[in-house]
């Protein structure tokens, strides 16, 4: 079995803010609260490998892992895997934008599995997904809109 997310927010700001905010990896660690740095690796045309590192878990244990994004500005979408998948068999994600009269539509598509000696299995990463990504989404909305409310 595989794991499957959807989540999804709208930010009262302009797409193109949107967009620049949320792909300026050297950004990151302010606009989400889970990751302590954003290492950027290597950057060829769209298509951006970086290193993701969080804050240590309530164990004490920091999770680091390589992850490549390939930005298509056309189409609004960004397309991302895990280059060092660490637990997971695979981690896929799709971020997808869209302008709406609200503000900007953010989409987040993540299709997972995890390894069989993982210390949790795809249904628990599937719940942790699904209770983080909405807290992480809001904290996203209200850094681009306080920004957005201070630019001209």
């Amino acid at each position: 079995m595989a794991g499957h997310t959807e989540n999804e927010i709208t930010i009262a700001a302009p797409l193109d803010l949107v967009w620049d905010m949320t792909n300026d990896l050297d950004r990151w660690p302010k606009l989400f609260s889970e990751y302590a740095s954003c290492e950027v690796l290597s950057r060829e045309g769209d298509t951006v490998t970086f290193r993701l590192t969080m804050h240590p878990d309530e164990n004490g244990k920091v999770w680091s892992w390589v992850s490549e994004r390939v930005a298509d500005r056309e189409n609004l979408v960004v397309r991302a895997r895990r280059i060092e998948t660490g637990p997971f068999e695979y981690m896929n994600i799709v971020w997808e934008y869209e302008e709406t009269p609200a503000g900007t539509r953010m989409h987040w598509t993540q299709d997972f599995a995890m390894k069989p000696d993982a210390p949790v299995d795809d249904a628990w990463m599937t719940d942790n997904i699904n209770r983080n990504s909405p807290i992480q989404l809001a904290l996203i909305r209200d850094r681009i809109e306080e920004v957005s409310c201070t630019t001209p």
